[in-house]
């Protein structure tokens, strides 16, 4: 018995020792958390009561001093008869005062939640507006996009270079909105002022510079498409501008790229090298690309990477920061990891936004298989599963990937790459490339500009396919452990089972006899004959290749 296999064989006596669980009795063994997450995380009544149509962000960097000040126009529509609602900002910046219809209204806090009281009903379905005017130190993050809030920081040539990263802790971190994934903005103007000598880059389209004349300049950036809180970015320095054109499937996409001077020629190289390519392999996998009313960007940062978007953060020239991750796979060129994947995300993670955070494997599981994508158009298939098998090693499976919900929790750090050898599976269960494509495509059509739930997902993917991957999928995401193969011999004959936690897994699986070709055999919770003509535990092989499995061989047990 090989180490691999007796790691196996000790997971099936844990299994068969422990009591399977339900999916009740695994939400119910959930982790405390406090009144903030919930505040955070939960979607109550008086932030339900209100649907998010239009901000407008006006905000002034002081960064010398690393602080910020200004106003956020919050316009709605009621989804209810309210008179109290809830938006957030994190407790370390001032509210200066809330106006409404010029009044000033009051306001409590608690936590990083703030609750305003309005002076009569505001009725369902009208529209209505408020504004927040705010001030602060916001929180200084070191360690982006890791650590939430804003990074100070200069260049090679000591210029400052300032941006803000939010994804994990939300977007109150640094300005006021109702900081919840389920309501995204239909559009969004946001007014950044910085000193003069420095540019300022944000999501969307630049609509004017103003000269402040107070040794300030404000930049405009109309967003016209819906935007989730924690994609809004603002980018500080002394950057230098070039751009390009792609012919995409909705017509002429315009790329646009913000990178330090002496960055530029390195930048028009590898940006010409990548971009295009990968826009190719994801238009052609997922669908036009998301936003052409706003155009594609890069944007130099002082951190490796953030899915901003239409205004993607490329840390791969900074001074001190991790060299530029630049991957190759066997006998081709290297390409850009930070743009391949954090590109892929204008599909999944930006056009389809998941509702919790929670479910963020909705975002990075997709990003993450997306890589293989790009890999199989640039060179072969074969090229993409090799790249994703050998990601495997990174795969921890040291928890739970879907999070409890509510409470603003990211789930473990396998959605990545764990989550891409699932999606993986679920391709060779289908066994229809085309289709699997028509799906993927499919997908972001169904929920264009749309926050989605696991089920939403789950179920599109099991109703276009015409397989049930509910217990797939529950297996890997919501239970930290593998689902087991066990093979063994009765009677003469070769039997297997699966051995695994969630109800009714049953996933479809793909033998064969050494030499041939690949058979569909489809096990359940209980020992059955492999029906295929000439099995035997000699000559069987098992497809371990593109699934994710642990494997218990006919020699390690009898029936």
């Amino acid at each position: 018995m090989d180490c691999k296999n007796a790691l196996y064989l000790g997971l099936v006596i844990l299994f068969t020792n422990l009591p399977v669980k339900t999916k009740a009795q695994l939400s119910a063994q959930k982790a405390t958390f406090s009144r903030a997450d919930t505040l955070k995380g939960y979607l109550t009544p008086l932030r339900s009561c209100y649907d998010i149509n239009f901000y407008h962000l006006d905000v002034k960097f002081n960064i010398d001093k690393k602080f910020i000040s200004g106003s956020n126009l919050f316009k709605f529509t009621a989804t209810q008869d309210f008179t109290r609602l809830q938006f957030d900002l994190f407790a370390n910046l001032n509210i200066d005062k809330i106006v409404y219809h010029n009044q000033v209204l009051q306001y409590t806090r608690e936590a990083n939640a703030v609750f305003i009281s309005f002076p009569e009903s505001i009725k369902k379905h009208s529209k209505d507006e408020f504004t927040v005017f705010y001030s602060g130190y916001p929180n200084v993050a070191f360690k982006a996009p890791r650590e939430s809030g804003i990074v100070f920081a200069k260049d090679s040539l000591g210029y400052p270079l300032v941006a803000t990263a939010c994804e994990s802790k939300g977007a109150s971190i640094w300005w006021p909105n109702k900081d919840h994934l389920s309501d995204e903005p239909d559009s969004m103007l946001i007014s950044v002022s910085v000193p003069k000598v420095l540019k300022e880059v944000s999501n969307g389209r630049l609509r004017k510079i103003t000269d402040l004349k107070s040794g300030y300049k404000k930049f405009d950036w109309f967003v016209g498409n819906a935007i989730n809180n924690y994609n809004v970015a603002v980018n500080i320095g002394n950057y230098t501008h070039f751009s390009d054109n792609y012919a995409g499937e909705k017509g002429k996409l315009t790329l646009d790229y913000w990178v330090l001077p002496y960055n530029l020629s390195r930048a028009k190289v590898d940006f010409a090298k990548n971009v295009k390519p990968l826009l190719k392999a994801y238009e052609y996998w997922f669908g036009p690309y998301p936003f052409y009313e706003d155009g594609y960007k890069l944007v130099e940062t002082p951190y490796p990477a953030m899915e901003h978007q239409s205004a993607i953060s490329y840390g791969g020239y900074m001074r001190g920061g991790p060299k530029n991750e630049l991957i190759g796979v066997s006998g081709g060129e290297k390409w850009d990891f930070v743009i391949v994947h954090e590109s892929a995300h204008e599909w999944f993670g930006n056009n389809i936004t998941a509702k919790d955070l929670g479910d963020l494997w909705i975002h990075e599981a997709f990003g993450s298989y997306a890589e293989s994508l790009f890999i199989e158009n640039l060179y072969s298939k074969k090229a993409g599963q090799e790249y994703l098998y050998a990601n495997r090693a990174g795969i921890a499976n040291d928890g739970l990937i879907v999070a409890p919900y509510h409470v603003n929790q990211m789930g473990s750090g396998d959605m990545y790459s764990k989550g891409a050898m699932l999606l993986n599976t679920v391709r060779t269960i289908i066994n229809d490339d085309e289709k699997w494509r028509i799906i993927l495509r499919g997908l972001n059509k169904e929920y264009y500009h749309q926050t989605v739930t696991y089920d939403q997902i789950v179920n599109y993917l099991s109703t276009q396919s015409g397989k049930n991957l509910e217990p797939v999928f529950d297996q890997y995401l919501r239970y930290k452990s593998l689902p087991v193969l066990e093979l063994a011999v009765k009677n003469g004959k070769l039997n297997c089972r699966w051995i695994a936690e969630a109800e009714d897994f049953n996933m479809p699986l793909r033998v064969k006899i050494s030499g041939g070709e690949y058979h569909f055999i489809y096990p359940s919770a209980k020992f059955a004959p492999i029906d295929l003509a000439g099995i035997s535990a000699e000559n069987i092989e098992v497809d371990t290749s593109n699934y994710y499995i642990g494997l218990i061989k006919p020699d390690q047990i009898k029936i």
